[in-house]
């Protein structure tokens, strides 16, 4: 049994983290930290654990020395933080922005900053199990890449490394107003967001740049925000390599993903779910892909869908924290989703 502590656990994707490491068996959760909850019960702001734990939402200071940290602050705060959770604790899981790249220019340009830990950027391994398994299994620290991310990086690495696509990436992301976080502004009221499908990122989204970074070729996106509150879908277009064909980037899926617990490929000719949609996957750790092509014009359409806070967030940190203790990859995430929602 180890000890663990989620930091900013409040927020969307540390109420994930607590529902899913309370139900852990390997697992002691021993901190929920909250700066805005210090001394409050953990089921007042997340009524889901009602039941499920007693637990209170403490302060930094009150936490002791413990196995892993999970970060699940806003974008810019960890970084201020880490190395006093690496004083304090044997292993960091961050699920923020702040260690997802590995060059200080790039994570300027696109946070907007500087780095406030540039001696450790780079040191991070990234969470996705399906690339990194190798090096996840001897990490101490990890970095889970974002939702959007996660879900180009699966839709496009089987083709981009056996070179069946030209190196050119465009991808239209949409997702639902969960990924705004437990504390977004007036832009996710439900007056402001509902019926709506706002572009919110049309260049310059700084999921590209993790894209980028995991692929090795150029990555463009696009970002819109979906009436939807969970889930993920991302549309990937690519150019085929001369000679590639349907075959070929069928099989390019199954080898790379037959043996991976959360990696499905959705790719039928007929029925309502043909191809991967987001719906279905809300609660679950899986990813969902897909593929159209269109042999004559050379084009490739790849689809991924995913749960944001859980294989985009939370399910897929456990996921790594499994890896990184010699556990089974699916100890307390094997729930499948639901149908009909």
């Amino acid at each position: 049994m180890i000890r663990v502590v989620v930091v900013g656990a409040a927020g969307y994707i540390g109420g994930e983290l607590l529902r899913l490491l309370i139900g852990h068996p390997e697992v002691e959760v021993v901190g929920a930290v909250s700066s805005r909850f210090p001394g409050k019960r953990v089921d007042g702001v997340h009524p889901n654990l009602r039941s499920a734990t007693d637990l209170l939402f403490c302060s930094a200071d009150d936490v002791g020395e413990c196995d892993t940290v999970f970060l699940s602050t806003p974008h810019r705060a960890a970084m201020t933080q880490i190395d006093r959770w690496i004083g304090q604790s044997k292993q960091v899981i961050d699920l923020t922005g702040d260690f997802r790249l590995d060059d200080t220019e790039v994570y300027r340009r696109y946070y907007g900053t500087e780095h406030a830990a540039p001696h450790l950027l780079g040191g991070f391994v990234p969470g996705i199990p399906e690339l990194h398994r190798e090096s996840l299994a001897g990490a101490d620290l990890v970095s889970v890449p974002g939702c959007m991310a996660v879900a180009g990086v699966l839709a496009l690495y089987p083709l981009v490394a056996r070179g069946l696509v030209e190196p050119d990436a465009r991808l239209d992301a949409r997702t639902g107003s969960s990924g705004s976080g437990a504390t977004a502004g007036e832009a996710n009221l439900h007056a402001e967001r509902s019926g709506a499908m706002r572009v919110f990122a049309p260049t310059g989204h700084r999921h590209e740049a993790e894209i980028s970074r995991h692929l090795g070729i150029p990555a463009r996106m696009t970002a819109t925000g979906v009436e939807a509150v969970r889930g993920v879908q991302t549309i990937c277009h690519a150019t085929l390599r001369p000679g590639v064909d349907t075959a070929a980037v069928r099989g390019a899926f199954r080898e790379q993903y037959r043996d991976e617990p959360f990696v499905r490929l959705v790719a039928h000719r007929r029925g309502t779910f043909r191809y991967p949609e987001p719906k279905i996957l809300l609660g679950s750790n899986y990813c969902d892909v897909g593929y159209a092509v269109d042999e004559e014009a050379g084009r490739l359409v790849t689809i991924a869908a995913l749960d944001n806070l859980m294989k985009g967030g939370a399910g897929n940190a456990v996921q790594c924290l499994n890896i990184r203790m010699g556990w089974p990859e699916e100890l307390g995430l094997s729930f499948p989703g639901l149908h009909p929602v």
